[in-house]
């Protein structure tokens, strides 16, 4: 039996090594000089979501290791921007960080015109700090259950299933974007002005199916009000371990994930950000730290630097694709 104990036991060792060289590795003077002011990490959406969360569950680590004091601030407005453009302008000295969801890294450089920030020109990406797989559900009075049953039925019902999103541009809409492409479904989207307005009418009835990510869904699933069908991740989620992915029933090229980064002001010297990077990986691996993150059905990532600004170009790129070819334009 694979339970959240397990779970959390399994990615402890898992990044046991990693954690092990990330404090042996620390830089003396990189150390020095994180040690010499307060931070502050900011998280340009309100208190309370897992952007939150996750600052803060960053910012303890980085008080109790530097001995200084760091502070979450919650810079909500214009979609995140507000929050972005204060740490695009901070000095490169380590103590300014952002915490910020993929969307506005990956999809808004594309979606939206006079964007005040460059991403490559702008932030060095630090790390992935967690990610959360999405899921496809429907209401249970839909008589579906799997996803070549949804296909079926969305071809024998045309224009009358519907998907509810976050929003036009969303990672949410564009994973939908992408599964009706490969699949063939005919699904028609329904935008929100979130993922809650989404969720009362799918349960409600109002529409069919939902795209989210797996800690808004969970309870509902749960509970039997939702019926879960398939992640849009490239493996399967322990929390939910006889729910197959996409690719799994078939439907290829569809890997959708929610994740989370931490980024630096571009002048951040390489020294510093390796600290950062670090220090992402001890604090992340944290027991307390994996118990938070299971209990809110997210889970760490290994990418860090480099290889997670080689994963933010793909994702974009992807994107861009996606929102061309689908002439998908921002409200």
């Amino acid at each position: 039996m694979f339970t959240r104990r397990t779970f959390v036991a399994a990615v402890v060792a898992a990044l046991a090594t990693t954690t092990v060289h990330a404090q042996q590795g620390d830089d003396a003077a990189a150390v020095t000089a994180l040690k010499s002011a307060p931070f502050r990490v900011v998280a340009p959406f309100p208190p309370g979501g897992p952007i939150d969360v996750l600052a803060r569950i960053f910012a303890t680590g980085l008080q109790a290791k530097y001995g200084q004091s760091a502070v979450v601030e919650n810079k909500p407005g214009a979609a995140g921007n507000i929050g972005i453009d204060i740490v695009k302008r901070a000095a490169g000295d380590g103590h300014t960080l952002l915490v910020v969801p993929a969307g506005n890294m990956t999809i808004n450089p594309t979606l939206l015109k006079d964007l005040p920030y460059n991403v490559e020109a702008d932030f060095l990406p630090i790390g992935m700090i967690a990610k959360a797989p999405n899921v496809i559900a429907v209401n249970p009075s839909v008589p579906v259950k799997s996803i070549a049953d949804l296909v079926t039925y969305s071809k024998a019902n045309k224009g009358t299933v519907s998907y509810g999103s976050p929003g036009v541009g969303s990672g949410l809409h564009l994973a939908g974007e992408l599964f009706k492409q490969a699949s063939g479904a005919d699904i028609l989207h329904v935008p929100y002005k979130g993922t809650t307005q989404a969720l009362n009418d799918v349960l409600g009835g109002q529409i069919q199916v939902i795209f989210a990510n797996l800690p808004t869904l969970m309870p509902h699933i749960k509970s039997g009000k939702l019926r879960a069908l398939a992640v849009t991740d490239a493996t399967r989620t322990p929390l939910m371990p006889d729910l197959p992915t996409l690719g799994e029933t078939g439907i290829k090229g569809v890997e959708v994930t929610s994740w989370y980064g931490l980024f630096a002001p571009k002048a951040t010297p390489p020294a510093i950000a390796a600290q950062l990077a670090r220090d992402v990986t001890a604090i992340m691996s944290e027991p307390a730290t994996l118990d938070t993150l299971t209990a809110q059905a997210l889970s760490v990532s290994p990418l860090r630097l480099n290889d997670f600004s080689q994963a933010i170009r793909v994702e974009t790129a992807t994107w861009a694709k996606v929102i061309k070819e689908r002439n998908i334009t921002a409200e």
